[in-house]
């Protein structure tokens, strides 16, 4: 898993709506690829799970059923 140090040194006094429009204009100029890299790596930490090896599904729990339409 990649580390990202926090740069202490990047620091900016500002509101939280200000903060909002600065971090929205930064996400908003990433390339979709990007924002998905950031969303992975956010969720395995969330999760606690390796960056690029997120849990598997347990398939075992769903069981697949046909339903009847009425009317059709």
């Amino acid at each position: 898993m990649n580390s990202y140090p926090l740069d202490k040194t990047a620091f900016k006094a500002q509101t939280a709506e200000e903060a909002v429009k600065s971090h929205a204009a930064y996400y908003k100029s990433l390339t979709w690829q990007e924002r998905l890299r950031i969303a992975n790596y956010l969720n395995s930490i969330a999760y606690n799970y390796p960056e690029n090896e997120p849990p598997k599904m347990d398939k075992t729990v769903f069981k697949i059923r046909s339903r009847k339409l009425d009317g059709i």
